[in-house]
């Protein structure tokens, strides 16, 4: 008896199996920690009194370095309303990127309120009343801006950062795994028919898995590809505090999503399978 997985090789034209999402991540490892946050707000950034709301004032300081940023640059600025699409409003800005080309380039900024974990201060027990009471520090859930960098890189295609200006720092960058692919074929001249999110068809499909086996982008790859490009944009940790601090470590991922493209062959309407 024929099984399964005879019957699906007699019917498929093409399988390639690749990365499809990568996400990677970086911190301020040093900052999740109270002495040190107190310690970066004393004397890195010069609050006599470390609290929470210094967070609040860089925040703010930093959303208006995003806003001269995009102005300087001729960047569109969209304020994401909450439970609109983000990919919806990115797209015609991203694809008008692409159409412009070039070694990268900036196709929207978004500024969101959504929750994170974040530094919050309180006056000690029994010491609200006192000319300058002990703090007392805790991680709580807030609505804080977060900002969206959308762009257009030659290597990768269409991808974005994620930030806020809330210690640890914390940034996010999405890649997608089959754009790389994409761009990697059309250096290697092999013809294929690309769909939105993969390959339809491809005249050389061994020709296409290797370029997956051989040279497959990684997290190191990512972070000094797309990632080195994020230095140009404004950064929520102030770049004149020493390399302890502002530095961030290498980019983390988390778990790229492995994907396996299978494309059946089409039969036409009347005839036998």
């Amino acid at each position: 008896m024929t099984d399964y997985s005879t019957l699906l090789h007699d019917h498929v034209t093409l399988t390639c199996r690749s990365f499809d999402r990568i996400f990677l991540q970086a911190y301020v490892p040093k900052l999740q920690a109270v002495g040190q946050v107190c310690t970066f707000l004393r004397w890195q950034r010069g609050f006599r009194i470390p609290s929470s709301a210094a967070f609040g004032e860089i925040g703010e300081a930093y959303v208006q370095a995003v806003h001269r940023f995009a102005e300087d640059q001729g960047i569109p600025v969209v304020h994401f309303k909450k439970g609109q699409s983000k990919e919806a409003v990115a797209r015609p800005f991203l694809e008008a990127a692409a159409r412009e080309g070039g070694d990268g380039r900036g196709g929207m900024i978004g500024i969101a309120q959504e929750k994170a974990s974040a530094w919050r201060s309180w006056k000690a027990k029994g010491q609200e009343h006192a000319a300058h009471p002990p703090m007392e520090w805790g991680r709580q859930r807030a609505f804080v801006n977060h900002c969206y960098f959308y762009l257009w890189d030659p290597d990768w295609g269409p991808a974005f950062w994620k930030t806020n200006a809330y210690a640890p720092y914390p940034i996010w960058l999405w890649l997608n795994g089959h754009e790389w692919g994409k761009r990697q074929r059309e250096k290697a001249g092999i013809a294929s028919q690309a769909l939105d999110n993969g390959f339809r068809s491809c005249a050389d499909p061994r020709a296409l898995q290797r370029i997956w086996i051989g040279s497959a982008p990684g997290p190191s790859r990512a972070s000094s590809g797309a990632g080195s490009r994020g230095c140009r944009l404004p950064s929520p940790a102030p770049t004149c505090a020493p390399a302890t601090f502002t530095r961030w470590p290498s980019a983390r991922s988390r778990s790229p999503t492995p994907a396996s493209s299978i494309v059946p062959r089409r039969v036409a309407p009347g005839s036998k399978a």
